[in-house]
């Protein structure tokens, strides 16, 4: 299905924003989520990373678990990009207020890759720290255990929005619902738990028989968790994203936006352009002529207008903003000289598209 405007947050209506808050806060009037998983004695919230709604609904056969599930669609936030949807799925906020507005922001004339809490100059979490870069706190203030990775306890991006949990690592993906049922068993009434096992794969095979062994993992590990967990425990399931087939799509900015722009972020599905002093607009207008059929093309004004990045977007997180961006259309990636030559990635996201943006929200109540 091809889009003819972007797909923008829902935010009246509900994203992955208001799930935790829904949880650990619900509103009677403004609820997401069945009156039975808020009254369950204990809430299980799993993030399964890179399921889109449509790659879901295309798979139901494969994934005949979290077919069954009751639920519908819900819009992620933009840029539908994990770092920002991770942020705001466990703050309960937009990304113009928490800060973390994409994958690669630049942080005053510094590109840090929010993942691997990099710049060009090296491991920045000294320089930038991830406590003071996002101070939104994780789960209203709370300290719910968190099960994912184990490897990412100590990452930079891991302190920016996960700060004072209680992490218990999973090491191989059979683990992961003992850890979730040891915390529940243990009296715990809402754990936070994290797979990005689909993102990794569609990354790197995009959406064949790798891509279809993966979900059907994921739905395995649904299944054991409705197995393991003790009555009484709802359990609901979401993800950070969908992703779109960007094999052969990938596509060069063009030479003459070069001698215009200072530097770039983002990434290849949203790419930021920083104009160079005074040339902004003269860089819209570049842009739009160069790459309108390819790519929303928007200034940062007119996304801040439409709502993009929420209804609030504080002054710390407009100064990690661009001056145009090119969103990309269908499955076209616009690659840049900084981000590096060779890095091609199959199954992308960080549009605005309805495979990219729509995210399932199901539930199951034992």
């Amino acid at each position: 299905m091809i889009d003819d405007q972007p797909v923008l947050p829902q935010w009246e209506r509900g994203t992955v924003a208001d799930i935790v808050p829904a949880i650990l806060e619900p509103e009677d009037d403004r609820s997401i989520l069945p009156d039975e998983v808020v009254d369950a004695h204990s809430v299980v919230l799993l993030v399964l990373d890179g399921l889109g709604w449509e790659q879901l609904q295309d798979r139901a056969r494969i994934a005949p678990t979290l077919a069954s599930m009751q639920g519908q669609a819900i819009t992620t936030v933009a840029p539908s990009t994990t770092a920002a949807a991770l942020t705001s799925i466990v703050t309960g906020s937009a990304p113009g207020v928490h800060g973390v507005v994409g994958y690669r922001i630049d942080v005053e004339g510094e590109v840090l890759n929010m993942l691997s809490w990099r710049t060009p100059r090296g491991d920045a979490r000294d320089r930038i720290v991830p406590e003071e870069f996002q101070t939104v706190p994780a789960f209203l203030g709370q300290r719910p255990v968190v099960v994912q990775n184990a490897p990412f306890a100590r990452t930079g991006f891991t302190r920016a929005h996960l700060s004072e949990t209680r992490q218990r690592g999973w090491r191989t993906l059979p683990t992961l619902p003992v850890e979730v049922r040891r915390a529940v068993s243990s009296g715990e009434p809402f754990v936070y738990a994290y797979y990005d096992g689909i993102d990794k794969i569609a990354h790197e095979f995009g959406f064949g028989e790798h891509y279809d062994a993966e979900l059907a993992a994921c739905d395995r590990l649904v299944a054991d968790l409705m197995m393991a967990l003790p009555r009484g425990t709802a359990i609901v399931v979401t993800a950070d994203h969908g992703l779109v087939d960007c094999a052969g799509a990938e596509r060069e900015l063009d030479p003459a936006l070069w001698p215009l722009i200072d530097r770039t972020s983002g990434e290849g599905r949203f790419r930021w352009l920083h104009a160079q002093p005074g040339r902004s607009r003269e860089l819209l207008e570049a842009a739009t002529a160069a790459h309108h059929e390819q790519a929303w093309v928007r200034s940062v004004d007119q996304i801040l207008d439409e709502n993009w990045f929420g209804p609030t977007v504080t002054d710390v997180a407009r100064r990690r903003l661009g001056d145009v961006a090119i969103v990309a259309r269908d499955n076209w990636t616009f690659m840049d000289r900084v981000e590096g030559a060779g890095k091609s990635l199959i199954g992308r996201h960080g549009s605005l598209t309805r495979a990219e943006m729509l995210v399932p929200l199901v539930t199951f109540c034992s």
